[in-house]
């Protein structure tokens, strides 16, 4: 499939782009199914609908809101567009009224407590991140069932799309890109590296243009912008808040004091020349805190790993010297097109592979997106991708109780720092180096299956099963 910029940095709510953003996207598109789709022989009018999580979804779901996700989908709302305020209204009622009213379908029964069952058995075959939507007749008869599979950075697809996407490959990618006109249909970090020697052009340039085949460029620039003043008002809201966050852990936000100590050491002599690094750390901690808190976030590529790409784009702007608005979208769109050939050829799953799915490859597109921000020619990004991924290779996903808090906040603060130094040392050399980015994702998607599942988002091993005893 093609991947857009747009796919890759999504606006939605947190704390979970696989785990919320998906089942909401999914329970949402199964009502359209309901309304056009092909029902059992014999089955009667839909009258109840039912949800069971699989798998990641199923251990984590808790801790992700997965249930509520799957509730608010049904109720009708969506993650990019979702109004906080009417979603409470309009769930409070349902647990009242036990009866979703969707337009275009008949009344259907469907009790948030009993209905949306949490399945500890073995994962779905497709993927780690399954779920199964069934509706019923009024006789209980099946109405119409469908599997999904929420693949991480709120991508959703049913069980024949993702057969179809598992059993085509490069080959089906390329016809794709073909058959829709874009210029520069590469599929791999080698061929987009020789695409840019044969045009001339830079790794954003071609972008920009397989960007702009069907939008325009002017469309493009319009909502390129409004991710980046997304993603910005998510730094200042999470740099501007105290409190616990929620979900039991009793973890307390700190970006705001980290902040405030920041502020009061400049133009002193008490900042250490280390100092930036913690300017990066608040950037990112500051995004992840108000993932935790289900705000509104951009997935980038997922809400886990959200805060990495902003903390280093606001570490461009407001710290790099030479900073501009055109370095800005040159950062995005370089970032968007590293984060596409991992999600094509690996995954940004940490349900699937580990957090090295998330934070790694976050941290791989920040550092490729300051390089060229930073006039890195497209040698010198390819190595500073490469570089940022390769030293997550092996990252678990562990998240203590289900909650995208520890090590997940921390842990994108380090994501960003590792995506400058990555940076900074592809822009000392002339971009040759020994291991090519594919070869560093494809270890990447190896270790990914290699790993036990007790550290792919399941909260069965590591940090997830050593904390304190309260």
């Amino acid at each position: 499939m093609f991947l857009s910029v747009f796919d890759i940095f999504k606006i939605g709510i947190g704390p979970s782009s696989s785990h919320t953003m998906g089942p909401m996207t999914a329970a949402a598109q199964f009502l359209g199914q309901l309304r056009t789709g092909l029902r059992e022989p014999g089955a009667g009018d839909v009258a109840r609908v039912m949800c069971s999580l699989h798998g990641s979804l199923a251990f984590t779901g808790k801790g992700h809101a997965t249930d509520r996700a799957v509730i608010l989908g049904l109720l009708g709302f969506l993650p990019a567009t979702i109004d906080p305020d009417k979603a409470e209204v309009a769930e409070a009622a349902l647990k009242d009224s036990h009866t979703l009213t969707p337009e275009g379908l008949p009344p259907l029964s469907f009790d948030p407590e009993k209905d949306v069952v949490f399945d500890f058995g073995p994962p779905l075959p497709g993927h780690a991140n399954g779920m199964i939507l069934r509706g019923f007749d009024a006789a209980g008869n099946l109405y119409m069932e469908e599997t999904y599979y929420s693949i991480g950075g709120g991508f959703v697809m049913t069980a024949a799309e993702l057969d179809r996407h598992k059993q085509g490959g490069a080959e089906e990618f390329h016809a794709e890109k073909a058959a829709h006109g874009y210029p520069y249909p590469f599929g791999s970090a080698e061929e987009m590296l020789r695409m840019g020697q044969i045009s001339g052009k830079s790794i954003a340039e071609m972008k920009w243009e397989n960007e702009a085949t069907h939008g325009g460029r002017a469309e493009v620039k319009t909502r390129l912008d409004a991710i980046w003043s997304t993603m910005d008002a998510c730094i200042d809201r999470g740099l501007s808040q105290e409190g616990i966050l929620p979900g039991g852990l009793k973890v307390r936000r700190r970006a705001k004091a980290i902040h405030e100590q920041l502020l009061s050491e400049r133009g002193t002599n008490l900042a250490q020349p280390h100092t930036v690094n913690d300017w990066l750390s608040v950037y990112a901690m500051a995004v992840n805190e108000e993932n935790a808190a289900g705000g509104k976030v951009v997935t980038s590529p997922t809400n886990g790993a959200a805060g990495v790409v902003p903390a280093v784009l606001r570490y461009y702007r407001d710290h790099c010297i030479g900073a501009t608005e055109e370095g800005r979208r040159t950062f995005l769109m370089t970032a968007a097109a590293i984060g596409g050939l991992i999600k094509h050829n690996a995954s940004i799953s940490g349900a699937e592979v580990g957090c090295q799915g998330e934070v790694g490859s976050a941290a791989a597109m920040a550092a490729a997106g300051l390089c060229a921000a930073l006039g890195g020619t497209n040698e010198q990004i390819e190595n500073a991708a490469e570089i940022a991924l390769e030293h997550h290779l092996g990252m678990t996903c562990d998240p203590v109780a289900g909650l995208v808090q520890v090590p997940c906040i921390e842990r994108n603060g380090l994501g960003a720092i590792k995506a400058v130094s990555a940076a900074s040392l592809a822009l000392r050399g002339d971009g040759q180096h020994f291991m090519p980015l594919d070869n560093c994702i494809e270890a990447m998607r190896q270790t990914g299956i290699d790993m036990s599942e007790n550290y792919k988002e399941t909260s069965r091993g590591g940090l997830a099963v050593n904390i304190p005893e309260c």
